[in-house]
């Protein structure tokens, strides 16, 4: 997302000028298969960014909306069909150098399993897909693809021609309020001995004085697992490895009170993990003064009922959201 707009897949450019600038965006992908077990692929037309290159179908995460909701209106204006999103398949991030524009954009690229639940397929009338098929899995390796399409399929991973023509998403019309969206990763974090790590929220941010998952915003260039990985050094001294990604979870606050000082309509995007720490120490937050972390702490499975936690560290340790 490009600090915190909401963006379709495919529009026009937008100009940039001096330093390289880091934009940021988020975007919900599916995967689709047939009977036959072929996978449904779109083609970008000459208004999408990457025009004739092939992908998953989906797009741009807009603003408040969740990625589960993303996707399936993007595959009812790409292709046509109505689906259901399954669950979670992986959370990828790429970044696309626009020398021309001086702008560097980062996407978080979110993907579910689909499935169909009826309509007839097309491609998108005048928008950013120009053809939708279905391919097998030695057709699809013969398309160009994009690389996070290609990685997720299980093929060798392509760069894109440099003289490829492309053209940055645009910013919609909208209301002039101060928007963010920010993309995070947390975890589920245990040791060998069944406990959980939580983290307490620190004084002057959303939630301060609750028990948190440990994580947060994962920095530009950054995929989703290496930015939890790190902050869980950050936040509690802790090193861990990642198991498998069990969820994705949605907040907006049209009115969240930060750091800042003022309101923001603060849209967060937010992944959990599954980790484990084979190796658990005594946590300590070691991150730099004035960060979001006040502390962090080990409890055992019978500790954790009565705390109060976050709403998605509630969901992800099967506590009851108060």
């Amino acid at each position: 997302m490009i600090d915190g707009v909401g963006l379709g897949e495919c529009a026009g450019a937008r100009a940039g000028e001096g330093a390289v600038e880091q934009l940021r965006r988020v975007g919900a992908y599916g995967v689709l298969r047939d009977s036959e077990g072929r996978v449904l692929l779109a083609r970008g037309s000459a208004k999408c960014p990457y025009p004739g290159v092939w992908q998953l179908p989906g797009g741009g995460v807009e603003h408040a909306e969740h990625p589960a909701d993303t996707v399936v209106r993007e595959f009812a204006e790409e292709t046509g069909l109505t689906v259901a999103p399954g669950a979670i398949r992986a959370a990828v991030a790429d970044v696309a150098p626009y020398a021309d524009l001086g702008i560097a954009l980062h996407t978080d690229r979110l993907i579910f399993d689909m499935e169909a639940r009826g309509g007839r397929l097309r491609p998108e009338p005048a928008g950013g897909t120009d053809e939708v098929g279905w391919f097998t899995p030695e057709e699809t390796a013969a398309l160009p693809l994009m690389p996070f399409t290609a990685e997720l399929l299980g093929l060798p991973v392509t760069p894109l021609p440099a003289d490829l023509p492309r053209a940055l998403p645009a910013e919609p019309a909208g209301p002039a309020v101060d928007r963010r969206q920010r993309f995070a990763a947390y975890g589920l974090v245990t040791d060998p001995a069944g406990r959980v790590l939580l983290t307490m929220i620190a004084d002057g941010y959303p939630g301060a004085g609750r028990w948190h998952l440990p994580g947060g915003g994962t920095d530009h260039g950054e995929q989703p697992a290496a930015g939890l990985l790190r902050e869980l050094v950050e936040e509690a001294g802790q090193l861990g490895r990642v198991v498998d990604l069990i969820a994705v979870d949605n907040l907006h606050n049209p009115a969240a009170l930060g750091p800042e000082g003022r309101p923001l309509d603060w849209h967060g995007v937010r992944v959990v993990y599954r980790v484990r720490v084979d190796a658990p120490t005594d946590a300590v937050v070691t991150e730099l003064a004035g960060g979001s972390t006040a502390r962090a702490a080990w409890f055992a499975p019978d500790q954790v009922t009565g705390l109060s936690m976050t709403d998605v560290a509630a969901r992800a340790t099967g506590q009851r959201v108060t």
